[in-house]
């Protein structure tokens, strides 16, 4: 079974500050630094770094030549990736001195794919394969149509959550990857409890995993829940905790691992990634998450 992402590819410009801005606040930033990142590039070297053959399906502009080899230095097959003029997409982040963070994104290139380019990644694929998507890239849901007419495993992100979400089925979608934010926005619920009976009643054949912060995941499906915490380590930056969580559960779900086996390897390799600085950089190997000991 393939896995491929329709994914964001971004440079995520990141300035380490004392805390996060209010309106109107001006604050000096202690030090700005340049990452490769987009939680579509995130996801697939976190797949990649997890033990997964990914293909990488995106955008980028002429100042993107990083991007690919940030990609292909982690393993991530590049050939459906397409060059055009213009600026990629790139994020603008504050670090605060606990590791939170908000992000500024422009979409860039990744604004920029066409239903002939959608159709010809698809062609390259089969029924049973898995597809992953995010809300950073447009015609998302022309791309979970199509992935689910050729009988694809449709696993989506839908961050950042806007109108564009709303336009798709997710009864469509295989594996369903949000925090509770999105949760909220989405079910219009707030208490996780709530969050997730919303989604069994609405959306029944879709797998929900939902992370919670500090309060650790939940990965339901039908009748079967299963809940997994987090470990205590030293947050320095959780720009891809989330992407980092994704790619290793949806690859330990392509091993064949069982949905409580999956929760753990993501949530370790989530754990260590928040511990690093940077997006992409920050994400872990599998050997380092099979033998980190969080005691």
């Amino acid at each position: 079974m393939k896995i491929f992402n329709f994914g964001s590819l971004n440079y995520d410009y990141v300035y380490s500050v004392d805390h996060i801005l209010m309106p109107g606040e001006t604050l000096a930033s202690s030090r700005m630094e340049t990452f490769c990142g987009g939680k579509g590039l995130n996801q697939s070297v976190a797949l990649a770094k997890a033990g997964a053959e990914v293909w990488h399906a995106g955008m980028v502009g002429e100042d993107g030549s990083t991007l690919l080899d940030m990609c292909g230095k982690n393993g991530v097959n590049t050939s459906y990736i397409r060059s055009i003029p213009g600026k990629s997409g790139h994020t603008v982040i504050q670090v605060d001195k606990n590791g939170q963070n908000n992000i500024l994104l422009f979409g860039g290139s990744n604004r920029c794919f066409t239903r002939d380019f959608v159709d010809e990644v698809f062609s390259g694929f089969e029924p049973g394969d898995m597809m992953l998507l995010q809300n950073e890239v447009n015609d998302i849901d022309y791309i979970i149509d199509t992935a689910y007419q050729k009988g694809m495993r449709i696993a989506f992100n839908p961050s950042p959550f806007d109108e564009a979400v709303k336009k798709c089925d997710l009864n469509k979608v295989s594996f369903l990857l949000l925090n509770e934010i999105e949760g909220w926005q989405i079910s219009g619920a707030r208490e996780p409890e709530k969050i997730l009976k919303y989604f069994a009643e609405t959306y029944p054949k879709t797998a929900i995993v939902l992370t919670l912060g500090k309060d650790g995941a939940v990965y339901q499906d039908g009748s079967c829940r299963i809940k997994h915490g987090i470990y205590p380590v030293k947050v320095v930056d959780t720009t891809a905790a989330g992407d980092t969580f994704t790619g290793f559960f949806l690859s330990a779900v392509l091993q064949g691992k069982t949905p409580e086996e999956a929760l753990e390897i993501a949530s370790k390799a989530s754990s260590i990634a928040v511990t690093r600085k940077g997006a992409a950089p920050s994400i872990p190997t599998l050997d380092e998450v099979l033998h980190t000991s969080f005691d």
